[in-house]
């Protein structure tokens, strides 16, 4: 954070944004649970930053109910009352990925890079909650979240390989629930990837990342009849790439499917003069 010039504050009594899972049981629940985490940061006079785009949706989502409703907004406040927390709707969050192309920019990132990640072919997946609804990600009036990843992947200096499965849910929801369709999700999101030339993937979505790193291999071979061959990175990970960071500093031995080659292509770069 520091070499991206962001002073971050960590709200460590914050709740689980509740992931859309418990919404789907307990909508109001989880309703209370993100207000009291705004209300924190309210108090503390601060935007909230996440990693995790579904953090992101969920928190935008219960954001956009309590601002568009005052009466559900007391109803919501009223449960926080014994912490002596009251949210007043000033509290915004933002992914890491919008904040770097809004706040920082990404001439200014540049700038943080000791390499350009050139030769390197690139597969957006932006998954389900950073691209929908788009009423509560206030999409009209930031109209470059819509590209946001593509962006990042072009100012690394890689190639995006688009691919029409970007949008799409990755499986992880259904998981449990319905095993065979998720493998499936994994299996076409990572084999049509792979196919169109991608060197590898990058998420904005922690969730994302493990279903399609972690269960590629069973739903490559489950569905697909072929191995897993596709590396699935994280956002952070691919501009620490950028920056010069050890796989090690990055985390990217403990991937399932091996980053060993996108690895080694960008240590063979070379350095920025």
């Amino acid at each position: 954070m520091e070499r991206l010039g962001i002073e971050h504050v960590e709200l460590t009594k914050a709740a689980c944004t509740g992931a859309g899972v418990l919404q789907e049981k307990n909508l109001k629940m989880g309703d209370i649970l993100n207000v009291r985490t705004f209300a924190m940061a309210e108090q503390m006079g601060l935007p909230i930053m996440v990693l995790c785009s579904t953090c992101q949706g969920v928190m935008s989502q219960a954001n956009h109910r309590v601002k568009r409703d005052p009466e559900y907004l007391a109803e919501i406040n009223k449960h926080l009352e014994s912490e002596e927390l009251e949210y007043k709707g000033t509290t915004t969050v933002k992914h890491l990925l919008w904040a770097i192309i809004e706040d920082i920019g990404l001439d200014k990132l540049k700038e943080t890079f000791t390499r350009e990640l050139t030769g390197m072919n690139m597969a957006p997946f932006y998954g389900c909650y950073m691209v929908r609804p788009s009423d509560a990600l206030e999409f009209s009036s930031n109209p470059q979240r819509e590209t946001s990843l593509e962006d990042l992947i072009q100012s690394v200096g890689s190639n995006v390989t688009d691919f029409a499965g970007k949008t799409a849910c990755c499986g992880f929801p259904i998981l449990f629930i319905n095993q065979a369709n998720s493998m499936k999700m994994v299996a076409n999101h990572t084999g049509t990837a792979k196919d169109l030339g991608a060197d590898a993937m990058v998420t904005p979505c922690p969730l994302c990342h493990l279903n399609l790193d972690g269960y590629q291999p069973k739903a490559r071979r489950q569905v697909r009849g072929d191995k897993a061959d596709l590396p699935v990175i994280h956002v952070p990970q691919l501009i620490g790439l950028a920056m010069g960071m050890s796989e090690k500093t990055l985390g990217l031995k403990k991937h399932i499917v091996s980053t060993k080659k996108i690895v080694r292509m960008a240590e063979a770069l070379p350095a920025k003069v």
